[in-house]
């Protein structure tokens, strides 16, 4: 197994592509710890490991505090002792809409959620990660980190943020903790609904959207998680500073 007696911590873990990795890290051996705002998923996903004869806690917890990301890792050293993967994957999206239209308070929560969340996570967790023998960090990026379109600048920039704080951290802890993101096209969450709430007709501009990928599809959860888990594992020892676009050919048209 892939994980085997590695502890990962991911957030977001209670739903989406957080739910996926966590089901599929403790299916490679990894010792999970389920951080979510919502402390009753990050529990019920916690326990179907546990159920299925893995290792997992739960921790409510808020990524957007120092206070949240200190709660992960300490949940994390005093469950399990170490940290050998963190998958801050946590995230909110905005409904697409003109500058003109997007609050100015909603723009503060995405760069606090989806950049500065994973800056504070690692803040707290590298010096306990530097001690590990082999160690890796992740972060969820998105496809609009790296592409433009209307109506999307405000989390266009908390995802080109966090591509740019990928490079960024991976040379300031080499060699002791790789760091890596994955960019996800459009995927099969609740979350995709909340970003396209704004469309006249949603179900239309996802199909719009499937019609566009090479591979005829958009991403479920579990593409990202397996990504995510080739990040996390010893076949991707060489690589650091990376952004893994999982988007089914999109990025192939740039």
């Amino acid at each position: 197994m892939r994980l085997q007696n590695k502890v990962a911590v991911i957030t977001g873990g209670g739903s989406g592509m957080g739910l996926a990795g966590v089901q599929l890290f403790a299916a490679e051996g990894a010792r999970v710890v389920v951080a979510d705002l919502d402390s009753v998923a990050a529990k019920e996903a916690a326990a179907a490991v546990v159920e299925l004869g893995g290792e997992a806690v739960a921790v409510e917890a808020d990524v957007a505090s120092l206070e949240g990301n200190q709660a992960i890792v300490d949940a994390a050293l005093d469950s399990f002792g170490a940290i050998d993967v963190f998958w801050a994957n946590a995230g909110v999206a905005a409904p697409m809409s003109p500058v003109s239209e997007q609050s100015i308070d909603f723009f503060d929560t995405l760069m606090a959620v989806n950049a500065k969340g994973p800056w504070l996570g690692a803040r707290v967790a590298m010096p306990h990660m530097k001690k590990r023998p082999v160690a890796s960090f992740i972060i969820t990026s998105s496809l609009s980190g790296f592409r433009a379109r209307p109506n999307n600048s405000a989390y266009s920039a908390s995802k080109g943020a966090a591509i740019q704080l990928t490079r960024a951290l991976s040379i300031e802890f080499a060699p002791e903790v790789r760091v890596n993101s994955v960019a996800p096209v459009s995927t099969e969450t609740p979350m995709l609904r909340t970003f396209m709430a704004k469309q006249d007709d949603i179900d239309a501009t996802i199909a719009g959207q499937r019609a566009g990928v090479p591979l005829g599809r958009l991403a479920l959860p579990a593409d990202i998680a397996k990504a995510a888990l080739f990040l996390a594992g010893d076949d991707s020892e060489f690589i650091t500073g990376v952004t893994i676009p999982v988007d089914g050919g999109i990025s192939a048209r740039s």
